[in-house]
């Protein structure tokens, strides 16, 4: 055999696989894709809130010049906004109501995208991948939804 023999690279290829599928339990990637998204967006409510759900006075500003999103009046966009960035991604970490959850946070993403900062797209691209797992895949074993048979395993 020569080292461009396609078994030889094909059995290599397939080592990672074999060593993630003995080694990782299934459900830590999707678990990893509900607290990694989830923390962007929690972060991201945090910084437009005092105290646990006060919506401050700089967050009605961003969002009446900034984040100017048509058909939704400000105040209640950075209302809608900012307890969104709160329940969905507490939700996608207890693996509850997970795909519904990834799905609220794929439309504000489209949104944000869309309307107000459409050159950041690379980054919206990753949300949108992390939620579009969760979305089509489900919560994965370690999850609330599997613990009450939401979500049957796979």
């Amino acid at each position: 055999m020569t080292s461009a023999d396609p078994a030889i690279h094909g059995n290599l290829l397939s080592v990672p696989a074999r060593l993630a599928e003995r080694f990782l339990p299934a459900a830590l990637p999707p678990l990893l894709a509900r607290v990694g998204i989830a923390a962007v967006f929690f972060q991201s409510g945090r910084t437009k809130v005092d105290g646990l759900l006060t919506v401050k006075d700089s967050t009605y500003f961003l969002f009446s010049e900034e984040y100017q999103v048509p058909f939704i009046p400000s105040d209640v966009a950075a209302h809608m906004a900012t307890y969104a960035e709160h329940l969905f991604p507490i939700l996608l970490v207890l693996g509850f109501m997970t795909r519904l959850s990834a799905l609220a946070l794929l439309g504000m993403t489209a949104v944000i995208q869309l309307f107000v900062y459409p050159d950041a797209w690379p980054t919206h691209l990753t949300w949108a991948a992390l939620l579009l797992v969760l979305i089509s895949q489900g919560p994965g074993g370690w999850s609330l939804d599997r613990l009450i048979k939401v979500e049957a395993a796979r």
